[in-house]
């Protein structure tokens, strides 16, 4: 989802620059070290992030909390469409 983010706003012909810049400044054979390396930074802190969010979640369910939010989410944005339908539901009828 980071990587989603930084490569969100470069473009391809961007992304080729950079990585040949790298390849001038570090090498051909330290180069896949370098990858190996942020791709295992990038798994620890997604196993840190699920581990968080687990912890969390069994906290909540241990106190009671209800921390499935979208089921309420979802019954209010249903009340609004039907609200909006008894609405427009005339003039819709018109046209």
């Amino acid at each position: 989802m980071i990587s989603q983010a930084i490569f969100l706003f470069i473009s391809g012909a961007e992304i080729g620059f950079i990585m040949f810049i790298v390849l001038l400044v570090f090498g051909a054979d330290k180069v896949p070290e370098i990858a190996r390396g942020m791709g295992k930074a990038m798994r620890q802190i997604k196993d840190a992030t699920n581990d968080i969010k687990s912890e969390i979640t069994k906290s909540a369910e241990k106190q009671g909390i209800d921390i499935d939010i979208t089921k309420d989410v979802r019954k209010e944005i249903d009340k609004v469409k039907d609200d909006v339908d008894e609405v427009t539901g005339p003039i819709k009828r018109k046209f």
